[in-house]
């Protein structure tokens, strides 16, 4: 689409939900992904716009390309369709859907959680798609890539909640932390909100301010405990900046083996050590090193004061957190490499 140099035998994919942030990191990842090709650009809210005018950045891969209303019969025969909608849409769309393409991504919570009743009680409404929830993949490579190998229903995680099983899972994997409370306590940049007009996000609102929200239930609470298999208190916060995600996470040591920085740092290097992109370091992780990219940089230490093990995460919530994050998944799903498409080196400075 907008262009002439299709890859040759590229997959062909379809975004719903185009135009938001996510749809455009999404058009990002796909342009200089060697096989895949956008094919379908459906955005309701901003139909019949070019994708150039909302999206300057987007003139070369998409000139004259426009946003079309939703229709599933334009999906029809797809190889991949992502899609970047509200949950409960998501939830209605994917059962017609999944007999005509080959791979659903789903970038909403719909199929997140296994536990259906958790929906009503996080999200206000009641799932109703038991066979699609059960059939769903969760879109973690780093944890479920076995599970993912030719999964025709991908989950993508939450941003928030990528960095902190990244940052958490390892040690309860490993035993060195028990399943009480964990604190994650996390800041993300304005477009973790998605594309919207709301003056919680206006510019007045959020330049030189930095507050906490969802205090006490935030909806990532039960994927977060689904996935790192602990209690989690969760508070996230709203940065004055557009994109990234700081995870500083706090969890009290199961045993004397956990009571050492050494055993932090080598459990976390253990998990990781084979994985594309994830990059356990010694210095502190900052949102501004993975800006751009696919990379998760994390770390670990060990308070004998206090006896709290703390772990670090950074990432960019709108590529490992969401649309990055949901091709590295498809990769795995599709059985070609899994970092096409991807950057393993942020944007600094």
């Amino acid at each position: 689409m907008g262009g002439n140099n299709i890859p040759r035998n590229a997959k062909s994919v379809g975004v719903v939900g185009a135009s938001g942030f996510t749809g455009a990191e999404l058009l990002r990842v796909i342009d200089r992904h060697p096989a895949l090709h956008a094919k379908v650009l459906q955005a309701a809210s901003q139909a019949g716009e070019r994708v150039a005018d909302l999206y300057p950045s987007m003139a070369a891969a998409h000139s004259g390309a426009t946003f079309s209303e939703f229709d599933i019969d334009q999906l029809d025969g797809l190889d991949v369709v992502f899609l970047g909608l509200p949950h409960e849409a998501s939830m209605e769309i994917v059962p017609a859907l999944s007999d005509r393409v080959g791979h659903i991504v789903d970038l909403s919570a719909a199929f997140r959680l296994t536990d259906a009743s958790q929906y009503p009680v996080y999200y206000g409404f009641d799932h109703d798609q038991p066979a699609a929830l059960a059939a769903a993949v969760y879109g973690l490579p780093e944890f479920h890539r076995d599970e993912l190998v030719n999964a025709t229903l991908i989950a993508t995680p939450g941003c928030y909640v990528t960095a902190a099983i990244i940052a958490v899972r390892p040690l309860v994997d490993k035993g060195l932390i028990g399943t009480d409370t964990v604190i994650v306590d996390a800041a993300s940049g304005v477009t973790g909100a998605g594309r919207k007009e709301d003056l919680a996000y206006a510019f007045t609102t959020v330049d030189e301010n930095f507050t906490a929200y969802g205090l006490l239930r935030h909806r990532h609470t039960p994927e977060m405990e689904q996935e790192i298999g602990t209690q989690v208190l969760f508070t996230p916060h709203l940065l004055p900046m557009n994109r990234g995600i700081l995870a500083t996470c706090y969890s009290t040591p199961a045993n004397d083996a956990a009571r050492s920085q050494q055993a932090v740092i080598e459990t976390l290097q253990a998990t990781y050590a084979d994985e594309q992109f994830v990059e356990v370091i010694n210095g502190i992780p900052s949102t501004k090193a993975t800006l751009g990219s696919n990379l998760v940089l994390v770390t670990g230490r060990y308070d004998e004061r206090t006896d709290t093990i703390i772990t670090i995460s950074a990432l960019d919530n709108l590529a490992k957190g969401a649309s990055g994050g949901a091709v590295q998944a498809l990769n795995v799903a599709l059985g070609i490499d899994e970092t096409l498409g991807l950057d393993r080196i942020g944007v600094a400075p």
